[in-house]
């Protein structure tokens, strides 16, 4: 052993692939456990003067989203060269998170007001403070949005934040945090961890983390959840989605159609609350199935930087070849290809937009997540079959109902075992209401006030004049 490697072993490396070229990006060091731990208390030093006055904070988040929209096109381009998102919804996913920004400045204050209650004392009151330092482990397809849409209210309430983002779109991490220092935020309030999974669990149990959000798979999701839990941490979950697209036999069918096209391939279909089983009336079925194949075949699928592109690659060779499997194994046990089905032979993680029909709930393709341009049409012989099989799943992220009958629509959207539902459009995240799911989809809620309050102590308070004897117990 020489002494220069006696004295310090080679940091550990983790390399960015573009998904489009399969060549290699970027080379970052990931961070040692005593650097994330700086990291941490950094942000618990910082706390203690962030959570004093919320107009500064609101302030800042204005600010952001200007950066945000100055610095559009930069970050777009690297979300594309990372993960291979195409372009336009690249610049999409910036607007906005610019959105969000501003969505919770505008009304973090009235949130977080506090709220008069009437009891037996003089005066009582409910008012919200900041947990702390909140660690964040984000995903790679919305690297932007979903650590966004958790930091702008978090951060408008208080809190200070670590994000650990997915390597595979580590640059983008790297660049929220640049733009949170352009918009002036003090050093410390947002950071970015630079590592691999394995840095997860030394942020979980930092001493300086009071609370976890995380996004991303069910297994994962449940260590997550049970390391954090272990030591009292309040947690956040959104995990996997297997979202129903019910479409009824009174539905225009055009509209829902050209919806399925949408809330398939959006994001190369790599999107928790995309559409992924498509449960269809039969006595529409056909005419149903044909102009959704007619859409899917319009899709030109190529280079993401290419404005004209509308599906790029899968993020990685795991990816495609799990599709791939998917796809597959359903064959093999009947489904049947209407489009599609096949890898797109050229450099990158290109794979065919895929319609697959005669699928039955066993198959991969209606009991996992399918995560990319695959869509499994099954036919429900009446409404009420159609709705039994959309809760038929593990998942309860998200769901969408078409039909022309609004009465019928809020029946059956009070029937359905999700987190939301959308009638008569695909389901998409929206500042305004809550976004989250039951069952394996996760618990608890991002956005809209729900969201806001994720990560507060709610705390009550209340004034006597004189010491209450009644009572008699606690």
């Amino acid at each position: 052993m020489t002494a220069a490697s006696s004295t310090k072993a080679k940091a550990r490396e983790l390399k960015t692939i573009n998904p489009a070229t399969e060549e290699v990006i970027n080379t970052y060091e990931i961070m040692t456990k005593e650097q994330i731990s700086e990291k941490a208390k950094k942000a618990q030093n910082a706390f203690s003067d962030w959570k004093k006055d919320i107009q500064k904070r609101v302030d800042h988040i204005y600010d952001c989203a200007q950066e945000l929209r100055k610095n559009k096109e930069v970050l777009a381009r690297t979300v594309t060269k990372e993960m291979g998102k195409v372009i336009k919804e690249a610049r999409s996913e910036v607007e906005k998170c610019a959105w969000v920004m501003d969505y919770f400045a505008d009304n973090g204050k009235v949130f977080t007001t506090d709220e008069v209650v009437n009891t037996d004392a003089r005066r009582s009151f409910v008012t919200f403070e900041p947990l702390g330092v909140i660690g964040s482990i984000m995903p790679w397809n919305f690297p932007y949005w979903q650590a966004l849409r958790f930091a702008a209210p978090s951060l408008i309430v208080g809190n200070t934040i670590v994000l650990k983002p997915a390597s595979a779109t580590m640059q983008c991490g790297i660049e929220i945090e640049k733009t949170f220092e352009k918009a002036g935020l003090p050093d410390g309030v947002f950071q970015t961890l630079v590592g691999d999974s394995s840095i997860a669990d030394i942020l979980i149990d930092s001493q300086d983390v009071n609370a976890i959000t995380f996004t991303g798979s069910v297994p994962v999701g449940g260590k997550v959840a049970q390391r954090a839990t272990s030591q009292l941490k309040k947690c956040v979950l959104e995990l996997g989605g297997s979202d129903p697209f019910i479409v009824c036999e009174d539905a225009n069918v055009e509209k829902a159609s050209n919806g399925a096209v949408k809330g398939r391939f959006i994001n190369c279909g790599q999107s928790c609350i995309a559409s992924k089983r498509f449960i269809v009336v039969k006595k529409i079925a056909n005419e149903f199935i044909e102009k959704f194949v007619q859409g899917a075949e319009k899709l030109k699928v190529g280079d993401p930087l290419s404005d004209d592109t509308d599906l790029g690659p899968l993020v990685n060779a795991s990816g495609l070849k799990t599709i791939d499997s998917q796809v597959k194994d359903s064959v093999k046990e009947g489904a049947e290809i209407l489009t599609g089905g096949e890898q797109i032979k050229s450099k990158g993680y290109f794979y065919k937009p895929t319609i697959l029909k005669n699928v039955s709930p066993n198959m991969r393709v209606a009991q996992e997540e399918v995560f990319g341009p695959v869509a499994p049409i099954i036919i429900a012989d009446s409404e009420i079959e159609a709705l039994r099989l959309a809760n038929d799943s593990q998942y309860g992220l998200g769901a969408s109902i078409w039909t022309e009958d609004l009465d019928k629509a809020e029946r059956l959207s009070r029937m359905v075992r999700s987190g939301i539902v959308t009638v008569n459009n695909v389901v998409i995240s929206d500042p305004r209401v809550p976004f989250g799911g039951v069952k394996k989809s996760g618990f608890g809620r991002e956005l809209s006030r729900y969201g806001m309050l994720e990560f507060v102590n709610i705390k009550s308070v209340r004034f006597y004049d004189q010491l209450v004897h009644q009572h008699h117990v606690e």
